[in-house]
């Protein structure tokens, strides 16, 4: 069995729990490889409703080993929480999880900076969800951060949250106003979290290496989207982590051979969260259909996505850098009510026509785009589960992203449901 990477190609919310669960029967090894828990993944099926923060989809199969990778930030107690959470739902959480030794930890003055900063910023703001996600990537490059394995060492725990409170306190009393933290009450707590989650605690590229080696097969679920990524998306408006296939190699610890297929997960619009660059955005009635139609509000958050219509350039750098061999197409019934549909072919920036995202437009918002226009239609595609069934101007609409991408679209979603689904 081969392995496969599931990115998001947009700039997330596209559907990738969804895609990661139905998928999961194929594979023996579920592994996250970055981001924390700013971002949430869905899963539907039947009447039962699931929402997923820092755990990957497979916990929803039992006999599935997931596998939180080195690459991610994790606040224990949102993990807990989750797990918690899971529990009440029926779902079976023992050894089936386990969590690398070195991802990085989130404590409270993580989160407290990460508000403070958008605070001062007024204007000028990210955009960020407040979890500490950025400033915990910080302190992970600046090499005074506290990882996993550090929870299980006292001694370690002590002198590096005495050392981060001693840097950290000042700059959050003096520079933001806001109270600082006391490193006794934090090491207690940490150290209590690092107890309960000892068992789970291993060798993140060990075991997972060790999985490959005895034949079993691996999918690497990402957060966010290529978009987002730190080094390819629209920067500064982006999040702090590689969430592009690159991200597999260096959050798990795999060697690129391993990645033997990528698959990226596509909305059949666009959205995104927070500010940034996004030329298709609609601030119109077809903008707001799109939101309510699309349930297009945060899983994590709630805040209500910025909507527009699919975005060509966007796509076709998704599929250069992450090699995409397969799009998933996901909320195609979204747009079951439109009379006519766009779709960004192009930009127009400065006189030139780009044919991918451009980024030294995004300071400047300087970016035309180009549209082609679909009849829609204009009937419901809720739940179908053949290609051949879906009216004609839905597969044209499907066939014209194949042709503009050059990859097949796989997995096409009609529905927020598991059984909601076309396989090709």
């Amino acid at each position: 069995m081969q392995n496969v990477a599931v990115v998001g190609a947009q700039w997330g919310d596209e559907g990738k729990g969804k895609i990661v669960d139905l998928l999961c029967e194929n594979f023996d090894v579920v592994a996250r490889y970055q981001g924390g828990h700013n971002a949430g993944h869905t899963v539907k099926f039947g009447e039962h409703h699931y929402t997923l923060q820092l755990i990957p989809s497979g916990i929803l199969h039992p006999d599935k080993l997931c596998l939180l990778g080195n690459g991610m930030v994790i606040d224990p107690a949102a993990l807990l929480a989750e797990i918690a959470r899971l529990r009440d739902l029926g779902v079976v959480i023992g050894d089936n999880l386990k969590i690398s030794d070195s991802a990085h930890i989130i404590l409270p003055y993580h989160r407290a900076l990460d508000v403070a900063r958008e605070e001062f910023a007024g204007e000028q703001k990210i955009g960020t969800t407040g979890r500490g996600i950025g400033p915990a990537y910080e302190t992970k490059v600046s090499r005074y951060g506290i990882r996993v394995a550090d929870l299980v060492d006292a001694d370690v725990l002590r002198e590096k949250i005495e050392f981060a409170c001693a840097e950290k306190n000042p700059v959050l009393s003096g520079v933001y106003g806001k109270e600082q933290f006391d490193p006794k009450q934090l090491f207690d707590d940490y150290l209590r979290y690092g107890e309960i989650l000892s068992e789970r605690i291993t060798s993140g590229t060990v075991f997972l290496n060790e999985q490959i080696r005895a034949g079993k097969s691996v999918m690497f679920e990402g957060a966010q989207a290529t978009m987002l990524d730190i080094d390819h998306g629209t920067y500064p408006y982006v999040t702090s982590s590689n969430c592009s296939v690159g991200g597999v190699c260096t959050g798990l610890g795999v060697a690129p051979k391993h990645i033997h297929h990528v698959i990226g997960v596509v909305k059949a619009y666009t959205t995104r969260v927070g500010g940034g660059a996004f030329p298709t955005e609609l601030h119109d009635a077809h903008g707001e259909h799109l939101r309510t139609r699309g349930n297009e509000y945060g899983t994590v958050t709630g805040r209500s996505r910025r909507t527009g219509w699919l975005d060509l350039a966007v796509l076709r750098t998704a599929s250069m850098i992450n090699g995409l061999d397969a799009i998933a197409l996901t909320k195609l019934d979204v747009l079951d009510e439109f009379d006519e549909i766009p779709v960004c072919t192009a930009y127009k920036v400065r006189g030139k026509t780009w044919s991918t995202f451009p980024a030294f437009a995004v300071a400047h918002h300087d970016y035309q785009p180009e549209y082609r226009t679909f009849k829609g239609w204009k009937t419901s595609t809720v739940g179908i589960t053949s290609f051949d069934e879906l009216p004609q101007e839905a597969k044209d609409y499907v066939r014209f992203i194949e042709d503009e991408t050059e990859t097949r679209a796989s997995i096409i979603s009609t529905g927020p449901r598991r059984e909601e689904t076309i396989l090709r």
